[in-house]
């Protein structure tokens, strides 16, 4: 399976809470929410058709037990069947059980855990969230694919996907579109170590 990061972003990077103001206040957070005026129904129909694609789920613990909280109860949702339905699997050394079926607790060597569920055949392996879980995994060198859908919104606060300090990776643009509710959406490809230059140097 291919390794697929999905994360919401606002501009200046924030990915904690985009759906609702309690949906995650850890560390004092207050402006969860920021994602949801931004929707649109052609952003719905791509995240549709992104989750058609997956064959499984990959949280940390955080956004698993968000999702897990959540997600059963939202019946009436279209996306609801398959966000249910899929395999999940989720990275924790604390959690002993895990409710929201069907659901595997990898623990230990994580980037190992999930090279070893990429061997699986299939199509995606989505991680959706997790922002501490996507950047380990970027920086093991096991994400594939980064889809990133930025909203026009300053927060000011909240975990960011990619803080300073964090690992660095060489991404190609594969596609990029806006919707009408002003998302701008960048689907990349990772190409392992960045380059670097100089600008004005000779070829």
């Amino acid at each position: 399976m291919k390794l697929v990061v999905q994360e919401f972003l606002t501009l200046d990077g924030v990915s904690q809470g985009p759906g609702a103001a309690d949906e995650d206040t850890s560390g004092g957070f207050e402006r969860g929410g920021w994602f949801v005026p931004h929707l649109d129904e052609e952003f719905n129909q791509l995240a549709g058709t992104w989750l058609g694609e997956a064959d499984a789920l990959l949280f940390g613990r955080r956004t698993y037990q968000n999702f897990a909280r959540d997600w059963p109860k939202m019946t009436d949702h279209p996306f609801a069947a398959i966000m249910n339905g899929l395999p999940k699997f989720v990275a924790s050394d604390s959690l002993t059980e895990a409710g929201w079926n069907p659901t595997t607790i990898l623990s230990g060597d994580v980037p190992a855990e999930v090279a070893e569920l990429k061997r699986r055949p299939g199509r995606e392996l989505q991680v959706h969230g997790s922002a501490q879980l996507s950047q380990s995994l970027l920086a093991a060198g096991l994400v594939d694919t980064l889809r990133l859908v930025i909203a026009p919104v300053v927060v000011g606060q909240g975990r960011r996907l990619l803080p300073e300090g964090g690992a660095p990776a060489g991404l190609r643009l594969a596609a990029h579109q806006v919707t009408p509710g002003g998302l701008s959406v960048h689907t990349y490809e990772t190409t392992g170590l960045p380059e670097f230059g100089t600008y004005g140097a000779d070829a």
